[in-house]
C-alpha cells in the first residue's frame, strides 16, 4: 500500500521564503523534509527569495537617496565596481593614510 502524498502550501512556503525563512525552518513548520520541500516546492521557494531580494533592495535604493552615506557607498560597490584604496605613505616621522573609494574598472557609459 502506498503511502499518503503530504499536502504541502506552496503560497505558504512563498510567503515564509519572502521573510527569509530558511530551508530548514519552512520544513520545520510544515512538517516535511527539506528534500521533500525543495523537491516539490523549488519554484516557490525561488518566488519568495526572489520577493525578499527585491524588497531589501528597494529599501537600499531608498535610503541612499535620502543621503544615507554607507548606503551609498555599500551600493556603489555593488553596482559601480568600486572600492576602498588606502594609500599608506611614510617619510621621517610621519605617517599618511590616505582612504578613498575608486572605480576598479573603466566606465561603461552615462549610469
Amino acid at each position: 500500500m502506498a503511502r499518503q502524498r503530504k499536502a504541502v502550501d506552496e503560497k505558504l512556503v512563498e510567503r515564509l521564503a519572502a521573510i527569509g525563512c530558511t530551508d530548514r525552518e519552512i520544513a520545520t513548520l510544515l512538517e516535511v523534509s527539506e528534500n521533500l520541500l525543495r523537491r516539490r516546492c523549488r519554484a516557490a521557494l525561488d518566488r519568495g527569495r526572489t520577493r525578499l531580494k527585491k524588497s531589501l533592495r528597494r529599501k537600499q535604493i531608498e535610503l541612499a537617496r535620502k543621503g544615507n552615506v554607507p548606503m551609498l557607498i555599500w551600493l556603489g560597490k555593488q553596482y559601480l565596481d568600486q572600492r576602498d584604496r588606502q594609500d599608506v605613505t611614510h617619510s621621517g616621522e610621519e605617517l599618511r593614510v590616505v582612504e578613498r573609494i575608486v572605480t576598479s574598472r573603466a566606465d561603461t557609459g552615462p549610469g
